[in-house]
């Protein structure tokens, strides 16, 4: 159950960063959460482990990380997209 638990938390922390760039993580539900697993990940190498913990995530460096993967995404597949036209 605990599998379960830390899914709904990575899509709601991937979806969050998604509104807060302004941009989506291509794949929806799927890439929402893959953003919310790896942004975790990577809020906790570059701030630790701060903040409440929800289904195995430390909310604010997974929230940190998430926006930051979010921008990176955008911007590699904004100048793919440039570069094909």
């Amino acid at each position: 159950m605990g599998w379960l638990w830390s899914l709904i938390i990575g899509g709601i922390i991937g979806w969050l960063a998604g509104l807060i760039v302004g941009r989506d993580i291509p794949g929806g539900i799927i890439g929402n959460i893959v953003a919310g697993f790896i942004g975790g990940w990577l809020g906790g190498v570059i701030l630790g482990d701060m903040g409440p913990e929800m289904g195995g995530f430390h909310i604010v460096p997974a929230l940190i990380g998430a926006i930051v993967l979010v921008a990176i995404v955008s911007l590699i597949f904004r100048s793919m997209g440039r570069s094909r036209g």
